[in-house]
């Protein structure tokens, strides 16, 4: 296997890839103590040919490869792709284009939701891999000869991966489905993280305007800390010790001290400091720059029984059609269409709503019945009149 470790042979290698219409890419990298990824390896191959990059190399620049990506006559073929995104995203840019997520494409054409890597291999390929190697040190130098065999097998059974599911799509003309999943992962603001924006990570629930405010404002603080510093979030301050502090907002060092979630002692780091004179500003707002609280949901429960009727009709579309439930409606989808008919959901529109999202609307109004019979749920129209 080749390993390339100079400017000079990845320059070669890229020349010759550019002469096929997709290449696959894969990547080992670290990031449990760091906020941005940390890129250890990249594997490459085409149709003929395959290649472990090294990045770490001293006279390594990936600028060849940045072109590789950009190029817009090849398809840039990834598992699960993502956070390897995230990182050329970092390095480039850009979003290489165009792309195929064989994760995603394997949901379209039934082989179940998130499917991994492996178990494409074993139903597609028919063989089994060894992920021993897979939470090894990709920093280490130098590499084993079992890591390297590992990081390559990511990328050559790619390929007939690939060339599988393109079949399965062309066959099932489904290319249009790929295409609108694919369109998240194309887009550079899904790996761009505004600290503005953070806040809508947290899973907290607050009810008061100030509240939301503070809580705004400290997840914009944690996170351009952690960008700053490349920490972990959790390495800043705790999701659950933000919350706290949203809804306690402390504004002395003492006060810290009361606080569950809050470490012993914050109180007087300098991070308190800065917590401080954040909360302060909150505090100052008038009641016409707060945020307001999202009102609570009217009309039937997303969790009631239409909730649960619309998800026995997910389940039944997505086995008929054999594609993955998450593809066609998330369970937010759901909850939505039980308190709007009009919700500006995916579900509800384009190829969805054909599928699912009228059945959807038609149960909820009772014209549409699902009974259960030996061959699975079908679905019974219902006349009211």
């Amino acid at each position: 296997m080749q390993v390339i470790t100079t400017t000079q042979a990845l320059a070669a290698f890229c020349k010759d890839a550019a002469n096929y219409d997709f290449v696959t890419v894969d990547t080992e990298f670290l990031r449990e103590t760091t906020y941005w990824p940390k890129l250890c390896l990249v594997q490459a191959a085409t149709p003929e040919r395959a290649v472990i990059i090294d990045p770490l190399a001293d006279d390594l620049s990936l600028d060849p490869f940045a072109e590789l990506l950009a190029a817009d006559h090849i398809t840039k073929v990834f598992h699960a792709a993502r956070q390897d995104i995230e990182i050329f995203v970092k390095l480039f840019g850009e979003v290489p284009r165009p792309l195929f997520d064989t994760q995603i494409a394997a949901s379209v054409c039934g082989h179940g939701d998130s499917v991994s890597y492996d178990n494409l291999v074993r139903s597609v390929v028919g063989e089994q891999l060894d992920k021993s190697s897979r939470f090894t040190d990709w920093s280490a130098r130098p590499l084993s000869e079992k890591q390297l065999t590992y990081a390559l097998a990511d990328v050559t059974h790619l390929r007939n991966i690939y060339a599988a599911l393109r079949t399965e799509i062309d066959k099932t003309r489904r290319h249009s489905w790929v295409e609108d999943e694919m369109a998240i992962l194309a887009s550079v603001d899904t790996y761009v993280t505004k600290p503005e924006e953070a806040w809508k990570r947290l899973k907290a629930k607050v009810n008061r305007p100030r509240d939301l405010a503070a809580l705004q404002a400290l997840a914009a603080w944690r996170e351009r800390k952690a960008q700053r510093n490349d920490q972990p979030r959790s390495r800043v301050l705790k999701d659950d010790a933000l919350s706290e502090l949203a809804t306690q907002r402390p504004m002395t060092p003492d006060a810290f001290e009361k606080l569950r979630a809050v470490p012993r002692g914050y109180g007087r780091s300098s991070a308190a400091t800065e917590i401080i004179e954040v909360l302060k500003t909150i505090e100052a707002l008038d009641k016409t720059a707060l945020p307001k609280v999202p009102e609570k949901p009217r009309g039937p429960s997303p969790k009631g029984a239409i909730g649960d009727l619309l998800r026995v009709l997910l389940k039944a579309v997505a086995d008929k059609n054999g594609v993955a439930t998450r593809i066609i409606a998330s369970s937010d989808d759901i909850d939505a269409i039980v308190l709007d008919d009009n919700a500006d959901v995916p579900a509800l529109r384009g190829w969805r709503r054909k599928l699912f999202g009228e059945k959807a609307l038609a149960v909820k109004h009772g014209r549409l019945a699902l009974a259960a019979t030996r061959k699975g749920v079908v679905e019974v129209p219902v006349d009211l009149e």
